[in-house]
């Protein structure tokens, strides 16, 4: 004879409510985190939200694992695999009793509400990178003939003002938020330079000019060493040679900085004779050389 079923609490009930809960969390601050981006975002919060929504998926998978499923092995001597009427009426029992069946298909949709919230919050960040660059705003430049060169404050930059071994950030005049006319100008002795060929007339009084992306990575080089004559990149430690045409000397950059023709108007202020000798930037934002 059947022993009858225990009818009282589903002792599964609390930890079933516990992961419905977790999961529930979880959705709720991805979509939060979603929403926090698309506004504007705050990266304080946001890492707030995100370990908020991590946590609510692992609380639930863990409290599922340990509380929901079997965790010492059973064994079970099959002697007839025939079953009479009674005993697959106690299994159909079994299986409908307290609708478990159905609370674990709604706690596996808990889950994947989970799953799929934070998979979409983290699809959020790529609206950050913005369109893919064309090759022409790679390679094209506000420099010009005719361009003066100006201070980050948009003051006219004097070739007296530049100071013997040092160095200045210039931009062209009219575009001081472009990312790849910025440059650095420097003063050295004329007769220390090597100029490459066709470029001996774009020093004037010492005065040359580089483009200030690094061909490796595109970081600032806004490192200047006077006494060897050497740009430095703080990334990763490119160092060009400035009395050579940029040619890099040390670390993993492989091609030379652009170089700027100059110029000096009867006013002392200092003019672009035409654009970098060519495109700034690493080799892998289409440099042709």
């Amino acid at each position: 004879m059947t022993a009858p079923r225990n009818t009282g609490g589903d002792p599964e009930r609390p930890f079933e409510t516990v992961i419905a809960t977790s999961f529930t969390v979880s959705v709720l601050a991805a979509l939060g985190l979603a929403v926090l981006y698309w506004q504007g975002g705050q990266p304080q919060l946001e890492g707030a939200l995100l370990a908020v929504a991590a946590a609510g998926i692992a609380v639930g998978l863990i409290t599922w694992s340990h509380r929901l499923m079997p965790n010492e092995p059973e064994s079970e001597e099959l002697d007839d695999p025939g079953s009479s009427s009674s005993e697959r009426q106690v299994f159909d029992d079994d299986l409908d009793y307290g609708n478990v069946l159905s609370r674990r298909r709604l706690l596996r949709r808990f889950l994947m509400a989970s799953l799929v919230a934070v998979g979409a919050a983290f699809l959020f960040p790529l609206r950050s990178l913005g369109p893919r660059p064309t090759d022409r705003e790679l390679d094209d430049t506000p420099w010009k003939f005719g361009t003066r060169l100006v201070t980050e404050g948009g003051a006219p930059v004097l070739a007296a003002d530049v100071p013997a071994n040092g160095l200045v950030t210039v931009f062209p005049e009219g575009a001081l938020n472009s990312e790849n006319g910025q440059a650095v100008l420097m003063r050295v002795d004329p007769t220390l330079l090597r100029p490459l060929p066709g470029r001996e007339s774009w020093t004037p009084q010492g005065l040359i000019a580089y483009s200030k992306v690094c061909t490796h990575a595109g970081c600032p080089v806004g490192l200047y060493e006077a006494s060897s004559h050497q740009l430095l990149c703080p990334c990763h430690q490119s160092t060009f040679d400035v009395l050579d045409g940029a040619k890099p000397v040390f670390g993993p950059a492989a091609l030379r900085l652009p170089q700027l023709p100059l110029a000096v108007d009867p006013t002392g202020r200092v003019y672009a004779t035409g654009g970098f000798s060519e495109p700034p930037g690493p080799a892998n934002w289409n440099r042709k050389s």
